[in-house]
């Protein structure tokens, strides 16, 4: 493989090309001699990852945060804790997964035995983000593992520092016929994806989604696409204020705000605004600092990944308070250390950019709304979000969000945290994506779903075959009748 000093720039080499190549031609090779995957085999390349993980927390932690100062707690919490978790659960669960599932007798196939199993797809492709580059990537990887397909893995060129740990430790664990990564620019992940593989799982952005689609489409290669949207919080006047305030704080500015998940704004009902806007500025405090030399002094804040990133997001802030958006905590953040603090907006209108794209930052606008009807109008007025999040002590007011609105998943006096379940489906919904991951999902997303029957010598649908006599004629409309 090149050189990992010019392993981000230098894909156009005529050996990068070739390396490709070579992976791709040693797991087909591999996936036609050795096509099932025991289970054994499948729990001890799990095994081996959750052992390398644990040795080499300190490496993990340097890494990610070499990349975008992300604080080693969350680390620790969100990246290293939910993939052990996640292998863990595979584990435990792995052998139930792998069982025959019967499939219930039927007419006119009662003599027959029909059953469904879980079989590799082959050579899977997965593309991992720079916002959680360890959990994305690990994630995914996990479920391919377990469903025993061979895999080449992108990370992101964006988060250096973790792709080349990633690479060390595929290398460390894994000959390239079984797991393989391929570290580079997009052009390096366009060259993979002219390849035939037997699934891809993309996580980034809906823009590069509909790229990787329509490659995907040229090979008719079925897709998982894990992307993003505008996610919003409703908060109702029957919620817990306290506990709303510090559950969004908290899911909105962990990781800087760059979480798909994340709430990217929030509908608060005008007999609340004020109050909520005060307890949310007061968890700022206490989550972060008082001031903006404390929060960026603080360990507990991380960096925005980079300076097109830090551009964007302050484009963004312009553009809303020339629009007269009011900024209630927070500032116009300075060029150094692609730092923006905790910002909370307020008189904001849906005419402003801000409210035109998903934020992914630690920017959050509230906005004042009458009616419920008028919140879930704002709500509908946007693409489908990954999620929605309603805080309130009112059933009726929970349904009826729910009812009228659309998501990939949704959390009531909760945020994020439907992420962490193992045994939740987690997937986006029309522009947020498709498709499935965690625990069981994952595993069936990676695998096909094989449908087997097992006859004997005789079987009713023999009753069916030709010449089609006057009986056999009344049988069939029998049938239609009465099954």
């Amino acid at each position: 493989m090149p050189d990992s000093s010019s392993e981000f720039q230098n894909f156009h080499s005529v050996d990068f090309r070739h390396f490709i190549n070579s992976i791709f031609e040693q797991q087909s090779a591999y996936r036609k001699s050795c096509p099932f995957e025991t289970l054994q085999d499948r729990r001890a390349r799990l095994g081996k990852l959750e052992k390398w993980i644990l040795d080499n927390r300190s490496h993990i932690i340097e890494a990610i945060y070499s990349d975008f100062r992300k604080p080693p707690a969350e680390t620790e919490s969100q990246e290293i804790f939910l993939v052990l978790k996640e292998i863990r659960h595979a584990r435990r669960h792995l052998k139930k997964w792998m069982k025959r599932h019967p499939a219930r007798r039927t007419l006119p196939l009662l003599t027959v035995r029909s059953w469904i199993e879980y079989v590799p797809k082959g050579i899977v492709l997965i593309i991992s983000p720079w916002n959680f580059p360890f959990l994305l990537t690990a994630g995914p990887l996990i479920s391919a593992l377990a469903a025993g397909n061979c895999v080449i893995v992108k990370p992101s060129e964006f988060a250096p520092s973790t792709a080349r740990l990633v690479r060390k430790m595929v290398k460390d664990l894994f000959p390239e016929q079984e797991v393989a990564v391929v570290c580079g620019s997009k052009e390096a992940a366009s060259e993979l994806l002219k390849y035939p593989f037997d699934h891809i799982f993309f996580t980034g952005s809906s823009e590069v989604g509909k790229k990787v689609m329509y490659a995907a489409a040229q090979n008719l290669c079925p897709v998982t696409l894990e992307l993003g949207g505008k996610s919003p919080a409703v908060v109702d006047e029957t919620a817990n204020l306290k506990d709303a305030a510090q559950k969004i704080v908290w899911g909105k500015f962990f990781n800087a705000g760059q979480t798909c998940i994340a709430p990217d704004y929030v509908l608060a009902h005008e007999k609340i605004f004020l109050q909520l806007v005060d307890l949310m500025k007061n968890e700022i405090v206490n989550f972060y600092g008082k001031d903006q030399q404390e929060q960026m002094s603080s360990n507990d804040f991380a960096r925005i990944i980079d300076r097109r990133h830090f551009n964007r997001l302050k484009d963004l802030l312009r553009d809303a308070l020339n629009k007269n958006a009011h900024l209630e905590t927070g500032s116009i953040p300075a060029n150094s250390e692609k730092f923006i603090p905790p910002t909370i907006l307020t008189d904001v209108n849906e005419n402003m950019k801000i409210m035109q794209e998903e934020i992914f930052g630690p920017i959050l606008p509230v906005i004042d709304y009458q009616t419920l009807e008028e919140a879930i109008d704002m709500i509908n007025r946007q693409s489908i979000p990954l999620a929605v999040y309603v805080f309130s002590g009112s059933k009726n007011s929970v349904k009826k969000v729910f009812l009228h609105t659309r998501s990939g998943s949704g959390a009531i006096n909760e945020v994020v945290v439907q992420f962490i379940h193992p045994e939740l489906p987690f997937g986006g919904r029309g522009k947020s994506g498709f498709g499935s991951s965690h625990g069981f999902y994952g595993f069936k997303t990676f695998s096909h779903e094989k449908s087997f029957v097992s006859g004997n010598r005789w079987t009713p649908v023999k009753l069916l075959y030709p010449p089609y006599s006057k009986f056999k004629k009344k049988m069939i409309n029998t049938l239609i009748k009465f099954f």
